[in-house]
């Protein structure tokens, strides 16, 4: 027998464990390379794409993250593979194989999986590559197809950097094996395992990191991000792996003390072995629960962002195309007239008009002096009540009604927190020279008219009030906000840009034209961000599983010789099922558990930082996982019932 067909039947023999493993070396290879054949793209590199260069840097920067994911991914999988095999390597040892042999027969079985991992993975990517080159295109909106290449650098790379990675890794892990004695390697299985035992110090210092992360966590805000993040980061990582390896032990010691629970049904052979279980995999479990709030959380992040920077967007630009003229009757922007005859004559068709009349005001108080245009520091616009009820039934928003000597403040962006010196019960402006002072009513959130000079935040009156105001404002201080909505306005881009170039450049800062522009843009990157993400969060999510797939069946012979045992004093199939369906949920759903309300803190120190509710994004991200999750543990969870059940069939 040579060391070839040696390696191939250790492979074949250890199939089940291996599968796991190789599925995740596969996609990480195919993610790899799909990256590298864009980046490597001869249209790519000589900037034939002009708006591929920023998304060439972020696929480098993904092909990083593969790299060190797989680095750590594949040793953690080849120590875990030479320990469950300490007793067949033993028994080689025993029939007079070197240590020198022994790794010998490892490489080679390394060289195996590497050209099998890496053949498929490559295959796989070259095959989806179109699809993947076609999906760039339409991101990217180029006008020509990205064409079909396999670039021969990014083969290259992939095949030689994958292949030197797993056969130094597995070179490394295999020292070890020929140190260690035959009595050492032939007993490593029958060792008896020592009853899990807890630190109750560390298991208190566990719920105090976490506490303490979770905490901070909470209070965080723009002041004090850059100081709180690292210390939420450290606490939090030091109470989740206390938590796993202390912790869990102790809970399921009062478990066990609780007779009630412990001795219901089969719970008492479901805590037994949950013990061992988690004390043996408080590492795995730690690592896993990590990831998964990584996971989580940089999906939610994103997610968010996306969707918030469009909400944003829409609530800073109420209309898709306006601005503000001094003068009642000035046109120095633009001519509304000019604006109808372009959207009839490109077919568009408005949804509404908008035209409100404001007043320029200076807020006074301690500090408000005038710059040296002759304008205050904080300056806002004194609109009428009827103007923006007449706005706000356009859109569709609640209406106002304010009383004399009241005023209602309209601050452009949504969440904003009044601040000085805007907050407070009053507010006294400088309207036409004379000072007037108002009770403020109440504040609205979100710009109900192009947010522009003056109008960028409003004060509300009542109309009778405003009329006197108004009739001693002369017409040339008199300032309009012109507002026009498209229906489509996404589809108008076209439109929009003819009519910006009437606009002469040194009235550019009283138009707003940059909603439909800025929107295509925003939903460009993010949708590139979330596409080329989202291989390698589907690489951390398979990785994960596959960890815990990897660990429930390389410990399979040591649960099939306790379910024979049971079997033999009477236990059923049905109960069988029970509590390996107990178990296996355990090991699968604690660490998404964990990583999901580590993500929940972490959400909403980002709903802090953005002032923003985010919670329904949160949730979405959350929901997808646990279903994604949830494939994975019933393949694994249906897999290992079947071995149970058939090494429990053979005894009967």
């Amino acid at each position: 027998m040579t060391f070839r067909s040696l390696a191939i039947s250790g492979i074949k023999g250890n199939w089940r464990a291996y599968s796991a493993f190789f599925l995740s070396s596969v996609f990480s290879v195919f993610v790899f390379y799909m990256y590298g054949a864009f980046i490597y793209h001869p249209d790519v590199m000589n900037g034939h794409i002009e708006a591929a260069a920023s998304v060439r840097k972020g696929m480098e920067a993904c092909q990083y993250i593969v790299v060190i994911f797989s680095f750590f991914f594949v040793l953690y999988a080849n120590s875990a593979f030479l320990k469950t095999r300490k007793k067949e390597f033993g028994l080689y040892t025993l029939f007079g194989m070197t240590g020198r042999q022994l790794r010998r027969m490892l490489m080679v079985e390394s060289v195996v999986i590497a050209v099998l991992a890496i053949a498929a993975g490559l295959g796989i990517g070259m095959l989806l590559s179109k699809l993947f080159f076609m999906a760039m295109a339409a991101l990217l909106e180029v006008e020509n197809p990205i064409r079909f290449i396999v670039p021969l650098k990014a083969v290259l790379i992939t095949a030689i950097g994958y292949f030197a990675l797993f056969n130094i890794l597995t070179w490394l892990t295999s020292l070890r094996v020929g140190r260690s004695q035959i009595i050492e390697l032939l007993k490593e299985a029958n060792q008896p395992k020592r009853q899990p035992a807890y630190s109750l110090w560390l298991s208190v210092l566990s719920l105090l990191c976490l506490g303490t992360g979770y905490t901070l966590a909470y209070m965080m805000d723009t002041s004090n991000f850059i100081i709180l993040a690292l210390p939420v980061l450290g606490f939090v990582t030091v109470g989740t792996y206390f938590l796993f390896t202390q912790s869990s032990i102790a809970l399921i010691r009062l478990i066990q003390r609780n007779k009630s629970v412990y001795y219901k049904r089969t719970n008492m052979i479901v805590f037994s072995q949950i013990a061992y279980k988690l004390k043996d995999n408080a590492r795995i479990l730690f690592m896993v629960s990590l990831l998964s709030a990584v996971i989580l959380t940089a999906s939610g992040t994103v997610y968010a962002f996306q969707q918030e920077s469009a909400k944003q967007l829409l609530s800073h630009t109420p209309q898709t195309i306006g601005f503000v003229e001094h003068g009642l009757a000035s046109h120095k922007v633009l001519d509304p007239a000019k604006v109808r005859s372009i959207l009839e004559e490109d077919g568009q068709e408005l949804e509404y008009e908008s035209k409100v009349i404001g007043i320029p005001a200076g807020l006074l108080g301690a500090g408000q002096k005038k710059n040296k245009n002759g304008e205050y520091n904080y300056k806002l616009a004194v609109i009428s009540e009827n103007d923006y009820n007449h706005v706000a039934g356009l859109r569709g928003m609640p209406k106002l009604s304010v009383t004399k000597g009241h005023a209602v403040i309209v601050f452009p962006y949504v969440e904003q927190k009044p601040r000085p010196p805007f907050a407070g019960p009053s507010l006294s402006l400088d309207i036409n020279g004379d000072e007037s002072a108002y009770s403020i009513d109440e504040y609205q959130f979100g710009a109900m008219i192009s947010p522009l000079d003056y109008f960028t935040k409003l004060a509300v009156l009542n109309d009778a009030e405003f009329r006197n105001l108004l009739a001693s404002t002369p017409e040339s201080k008199q300032m309009v906000n012109y507002g026009f909505e498209i229906k489509g306005w996404q589809d108008a881009l076209p439109t929009v840009e003819k009519i910006e170039k009437l606009i002469p450049e040194s009235q550019s800062e009283y138009a707003m034209t940059y909603r439909v522009s800025s929107y295509l843009e925003t939903g460009q990157s993010s949708a590139l961000t979330i596409f080329v993400g989202l291989f390698v969060s589907l690489l951390f999510f398979i990785a994960s599983g596959s960890v815990l797939y990897f660990k429930l069946f390389t410990e399979m012979k040591e649960d099939q010789l306790q379910f024979r045992a049971l079997t033999r004093i009477g236990m059923t199939s049905r109960e069988i099922r029970r509590i390996v369906a107990s178990q296996v949920s355990m090991i699968f759903y604690v660490p998404v558990v964990v990583g999901a309300i580590h993500m929940g803190f972490a959400m909403k120190a980002l709903s802090a930082l953005m002032q923003a509710n985010i919670w329904l994004y949160a949730g979405t991200v959350i929901g997808i996982y646990i279903i994604m999750q949830s494939v994975y543990f019933a393949v694994a969870c249906s897999g290992y019932t079947k071995r149970m059940l058939h090494a429990a069939v053979q005894i009967r």
